[in-house]
């Protein structure tokens, strides 16, 4: 029987409900059994996610990522960030975010010395991961840089079978047109085909969303369609791949819903975002592609407004968990 593949799984922002998701989604016998598990937290994190769960996780210490743990029990490589306190929930803070960057930082440690196959998170909140010392735009590019990733990175959002990557992420939206080009665009649908085949579909079917409303109308809204996504889509269809488009951004989600396509390629963030999340936001998932190893995390937030209730769903980490264990098996 081939080995299982060891998944770094960090709790997220310590202030949000991170803690308590992943407590009580570690406390499934079933995902304990999906992979090895190497749970990088803090002690006084773990314990108010624990608290708050109302469970109690079967850890055994280790000193170093690749230790081995016994069959059932989840391997604990602890750090000190808080000093012992728990955290202040409800709020962005520069504790929260540094101790956030630093399981991060340990996560990528784990992936560089081959002892980890992917790396799973509970939400972070990104405006305390600036707080707590991150220079990049985002996690995702942090990644990037620690892994030495040169060419093209992007964040994959996942409902059920339906996949979206978007050409432009975090940026501010006047930037965008100027960020929309023909290479650009064509990574963007390359990285999502070569993660759909990793994931197991055979021939991923992608729609390429326009830039304008309506696709540019024909160029009376616009002529980024005609310049530059279009000509992008016929030199993909030249590769062999199976893209189409561009199509209207306001109808093309409703024939991926439908099931017309496995992949939608948006031009900004919130292009695909809105309609992705209102299709299934508790179970939407987070992929970022281009990475050596799978990284997931559940698409929705660290919801300060509910941390501490023991009321926030988990579906959505369990996805993220199921999709990178099912890709970090594949590629091993």
């Amino acid at each position: 029987m081939a080995r299982r593949p060891r998944i770094a799984f960090l709790l997220g922002d310590p202030s949000g409900v991170g803690p308590e998701m992943g407590a009580r989604l570690l406390a499934d016998a079933a995902v304990r059994d999906a992979a090895e598990l190497l749970l990088i937290a803090d002690p006084a994190v773990l314990a108010a996610g624990q608290r708050i769960a109302g469970t109690t996780l079967p850890l055994t210490d280790v000193d170093a990522p690749d230790a081995a743990v016994p069959a059932g029990r989840i391997g604990w490589w602890r750090y000190d960030s808080l000093g012992g306190r728990e955290p202040v929930l409800g709020e962005s803070s520069e504790a929260a975010g540094r101790c956030t960057m630093r399981s991060l930082e340990l996560a990528c440690e784990a992936v560089q010395r081959g002892a980890a196959q992917a790396i799973v998170f509970a939400p972070f909140n990104k405006h305390s991961l600036r707080l707590g010392g991150l220079q990049q735009e985002d996690e995702l590019r942090y990644l990037a840089d620690r892994f030495g990733v040169p060419g093209f990175v992007c964040e994959f959002n996942i409902t059920g079978e339906l996949w979206t990557s978007r050409v432009t992420s975090h940026v501010p939206l006047r930037e965008v047109a100027d960020l929309i080009n023909g290479p650009a665009v064509r990574e963007a649908v390359h990285i999502i085909d070569g993660a759909l085949r990793q994931a197991g579909v055979a021939r991923p079917r992608i729609a390429v969303s326009g830039l304008n409303p309506h696709a540019g109308d024909g160029g009376s809204i616009g002529l980024e369609e005609i310049e530059v996504i279009e000509p992008a889509v016929r030199a993909l269809q030249a590769e062999g791949l199976d893209a189409r488009g561009p199509y209207s951004p306001d109808t093309v989600f409703i024939a991926a819903r439908r099931g017309d396509y496995d992949a939608v390629v948006s031009m900004y963030h919130d292009q695909g975002q809105i309609a992705m999340k209102l299709m299934g936001f508790e179970r939407g998932v987070t992929l970022h592609g281009g990475l050596p190893v799978p990284v997931a995390t559940p698409a929705s937030g660290s919801a300060f407004d509910i941390a501490g209730r023991g009321v926030a769903r988990i579906e959505g980490l369990r996805a993220a968990f199921d999709l990178a264990t099912r890709m970090a098996a594949t590629a091993r």
